[in-house]
Parts: structure tokens; sequence; C-alpha cells
């Protein structure tokens, strides 16, 4: 129930063209405090229940725990969830053992584009496509919860 990743920004779209699978996520947050985000999300024809406990010190390990729900219960959950829903659609790009999930948002979020590659350990290596730029995996503004409330729009 752990879950190893590391975020960097994309500096271009290249990756588009390496994609094997894309979908469209819409996902909000029955709670977003740090120590355990509770996460209703919406991912193509699926719905999902997702908690989320705080990142350790480099933070990239954190506890995670996800259940399949019905499409209908993740639509209702939505609408109990805090406000300032997240829209994204995810590519996934497969490099070498790895698989890479680049987020383009959208709305409150648009011109934010991460990718995320989850690991068995944080010392494991991995390789890196063209595209990825600089890491932000310990920048708690880049977490979705965090733009859930602080869209990137707004950074500027």
């Amino acid at each position: 129930m752990l879950e190893i990743e590391r975020k960097f920004l994309v500096t271009s779209e290249q990756f588009k063209t390496e994609a094997f699978r894309q979908n469209r996520i819409v996902q909000g947050y029955l709670s977003s405090i740090p120590e355990r985000t509770v996460r209703v999300r919406i991912k193509g024809e699926e719905g999902f229940l997702t908690i989320k406990g705080k990142g350790n010190e480099s933070g990239m390990t954190r506890l995670e725990w996800e259940k399949e729900i019905s499409l209908a219960e993740a639509e209702t959950l939505l609408q109990l969830c805090e406000k300032g829903v997240i829209d994204k659609v995810r590519y996934e790009i497969k490099k070498g053992n790895h698989v890479f999930e680049v987020d383009v948002f959208s709305g409150e979020n648009e011109g934010l584009i991460l990718a995320e590659v989850e690991l068995k350990s944080e010392t494991e290596s991995f390789e890196k496509p063209d595209w990825l730029g600089k890491e932000v995996t310990n920048d708690e503004r880049y977490y979705n919860a965090y733009l859930s409330k602080n869209p990137y729009k707004n950074w500027k």
C-alpha cells in the first residue's frame, strides 16, 4: 500500500505521439489535508475512491489505498467534494521498464503539464524521456489537492 513516485514538469508535447492510452480524469477531494487526502476520481467510465497519507521527507513515498467504486457512486460523491475539481487528460507512455503518466490539465489549471513515474524503491533508476523537465516531486504546489485550491492560473 505504499506509493513511490517521482513527478516532473514536461517540456514539450512530444509525449502525445508516444502514448499508448489516454483518459479524461475528473477528481475532487472529500478531504485535502496533507495527513490524509481523500479523493474521488472518475477515469474514463470508472470510479475510484483513494486515501493517501502524507509524503515522507523526500516527497516520493506515501501510503495509498484505492478502491474501485461504481461510476454512479463516484458522480454522487463528487457532489460532496470541496470546491475545486481537477479536470485533466492523462496520457500513458512506456519508456524502458516504466510507464509515465502525463497529465495535461484544463480548466483552472490549464497550461500545466506534469509527468509521474511509479517506482519500486526511491533509489530505482529509470530511463528519462527527452520531454521530461525539472523534477518537482517534493514541491507541494504540484500536488492535485493543492491545485484544487490554488489553481495554476493564479500562480503568475
